[in-house]
């Protein structure tokens, strides 16, 4: 029988920093990974996480709810939007995103945080030999 199981975002199982200006908190429940992104004023995937991902774009899908702050996403076709508190957002691969404002975007991504921001090699060690993608 399967137990009632309690994460907290403030004692993670695993924090992933960017290259600057945010990280990523990661719970583990079974084989769900559920991360809390903070993306600090500044922040930009292709300038703090690109350098680790080593992809050209973002190519995590993700599936989040946005708590605080503002963020904008560019889609490799050129689709942009604007997340705000209290939008749900699915954001396939294939995208650019950036704070927008003087406050830290705090998001839950509920698909793709378990590779986001992991190191290529580590991310492979991880995966059982095959490459997740880093994103």
């Amino acid at each position: 029988m399967a137990k009632m199981t309690v994460k907290k975002f403030s004692s993670p199982d695993e924090t992933r920093s960017f290259q600057a200006k945010g990280r990523i908190d990661l719970v583990k429940v079974g084989d769900a990974t559920v991360g809390r992104g903070v993306f600090e004023p500044g922040w930009k995937w292709s300038t703090h996480v690109k350098p680790i991902a080593k992809t050209e774009s973002c190519q995590a899908t993700h599936s989040g709810y946005v708590l605080s702050g503002r963020m904008h996403i560019v889609m490799d076709d050129g689709l942009e939007a604007e997340i705000e508190p209290g939008d749900y957002v699915f954001i396939p691969p294939g995208h650019d995103a950036w704070t927008v404002g003087n406050d830290a975007c705090v998001l839950l991504d509920f698909s793709g945080a378990e590779h986001y921001a992991r190191a290529g090699r580590e991310a492979q060690a991880g995966a059982g030999g095959r490459q997740p993608p880093a994103h």
